[in-house]
């Protein structure tokens, strides 16, 4: 059962293992690729870039005040 589970790790990981880790890293680093370091070398590989505008999911950023009566 749970080698099922990591068998499609396993297949992505064959096919580019330098992507999948470099992927894998990121995520696990919490790296935002529309932020430094990681967009300027996304960009030099030739990889699009979306705003990060288009992250917030129509959210503001920051904390917001509020009044309660």
């Amino acid at each position: 059962m749970f080698l099922q589970a990591l068998t499609p790790l396993a297949q992505e990981f064959a096919k580019q293992p330098l992507a999948f880790l470099g992927g894998f890293m990121s995520g696990t680093f919490r790296l935002d690729p529309a932020e430094d370091p990681l967009r300027s070398w996304l960009e030099k590989q030739g990889t699009t870039i979306y705003p990060a505008s288009a992250d917030t999911n129509g959210r503001s950023s920051g904390p917001q005040s509020i009044t309660i009566d």
